[in-house]
């Protein structure tokens, strides 16, 4: 069922940004509940922005903290290049976006809240800055609102890379190897989620935990953002209720026959064959298929397509994209890519590349100092599953019918490909 009968997420979104007026008419004010925390509990709300991690449990861990200076951070980078929804939700409901983070500051104690968005989308960061001043004239709550523009690079959206960038201009992952783990800025603690997770805190906040579970499943209740590319005739960015089968979906972007593959969560997820398609749209039912919603990125692969020239593609995007402060990023990461590249044809000897690849796998797998290099892991050794005849055709040096065709997900040109490190 795709969600559109209640006021949620995407409800009277059009093509400009709601302002403050419109804000109140459609969703009227925001009125926080006594202990907000148990109300997000009791609606079993989980993150957007991949991990799905109970938004309760960081909010209690916060303001449990005695830091005498606390933070809430929005993180609206989306430096996930198939990803849109955060751009959309802001460009939409940038209010809805604010209301959320300023009820989590009175939740935790927090004075400060930062709005972070990547500083080459200009547009979306002009439509929070007018936001902010609006707030600024009629309903700040005593709280300092600031708009930051970080680099936007694929890293720089990690949480714990963002915060600190925040506290030293540094955009580099903090090691933690316990999670949650109360970040910092300065001696003050930190709370961060993304912009989805809080635009659906002040939908909470205003309809209640029981309202948010009318739609959803029991374990993942309530709606999720949705962006679509590939082989889609209308790439776009839907509000579905999570465990919604796959096939709907898919069909909301006009793609209705069975695809190659489907890409779930973004270039840091997991490929499933699409045969699947008629799984629901949930963490529950994905992980039968080692995938999860993750960051709300479904990539289509049409039939005409080569699994291992798109993976070889992402990787090696993905490589360069690293912070490269750790061996598995600076090196592992290239080294992985090279043997997508052999394996796909481009250079050297598929056959070799394959072990290889495998090899080089394990050895890069939970060895960083952030899940970044997990994550590509991750999606290589997918494609190994869901490719196979694929990679099959390759590793006996015959490139399949279908490598020059591959163009479905969408890899921004690489900025430091001089950067590479082949190991």
């Amino acid at each position: 069922m795709i969600a559109t009968s209640l006021p949620r997420l995407l409800h009277s979104a059009g093509s400009r940004p709601q302002s403050w007026s419109q804000h109140l008419k459609i969703f009227g004010p925001l009125a926080i509940p006594s202990s907000l925390s148990h109300v997000l509990c009791e609606a079993g709300l989980r993150g957007r922005g991949g991990a799905a991690f109970p938004t309760h449990q960081k909010v209690q861990l916060v303001a449990s903290d005695r830091s005498r200076r606390k933070y809430v951070v929005v993180n609206a980078m989306e430096g996930e290049p198939a990803s849109h929804k955060d751009r959309s939700l802001v460009s939409a409901h940038p209010h809805l976006v604010l209301d959320g983070a300023l009820a989590l500051a009175k939740e935790v104690g927090a004075k400060d809240i930062a709005v972070c968005i990547a500083r080459e989308n200009t547009a979306v960061a002009n439509c929070m800055e007018r936001a902010i001043h609006e707030r600024e004239r009629h309903d700040n709550r005593g709280v300092t609102i600031e708009l930051h523009t970080p680099p936007g690079r694929y890293i720089a959206g990690e949480e714990s890379g963002l915060v600190h960038w925040l506290d030293d201009d540094k955009t580099l992952p903090q090691f933690r190897p316990v999670k949650p783990s109360i970040l910092r800025i300065g001696r003050g603690s930190v709370l961060v989620d993304n912009a989805e997770t809080h635009a659906n805190v002040a939908l909470i906040a205003r309809y209640g935990a029981e309202w948010f579970r009318s739609l959803g499943t029991t374990n993942h209740p309530g709606t999720a953002l949705v962006s679509i590319s590939g082989a889609v005739k209308r790439p776009t960015v839907l509000e579905v209720a999570l465990g919604t089968p796959l096939r709907e979906i898919l069909a909301c972007a006009g793609y209705v026959d069975t695809p190659r593959a489907l890409l779930l969560g973004g270039y840091g997820g997991t490929w499933i064959d699409g045969c699947h398609v008629d799984t629901p749209y949930d963490n529950d039912a994905l992980a039968a298929l080692q995938a999860s919603v993750g960051a709300g990125v479904i990539v289509v692969l049409g039939a005409e397509s080569c699994g291992v020239t798109e993976t070889y593609n992402i990787s090696r995007w993905m490589a360069n994209e690293s912070a490269r402060q750790c061996g598995p990023c600076a090196f592992g990461l290239p080294a992985l890519s090279e043997s997508l590249a052999q394996l796909s044809g481009a250079v050297g000897d598929p056959a070799t590349a394959l072990k290889q690849l495998r090899a080089r796998a394990e050895v890069i797998n939970g060895r960083g100092a952030c899940k970044h290099p997990d994550g590509v892991v991750r999606m290589v050794l997918s494609a190994l599953r869901v490719f196979n005849d694929d990679i099959a055709e390759h590793a006996r040096g015959r490139a399949c019918r279908f490598a020059a065709n591959s163009r479905f997900a969408t890899v921004p040109r690489l900025e430091r490909e001089g950067d590479l490190v082949w190991g």
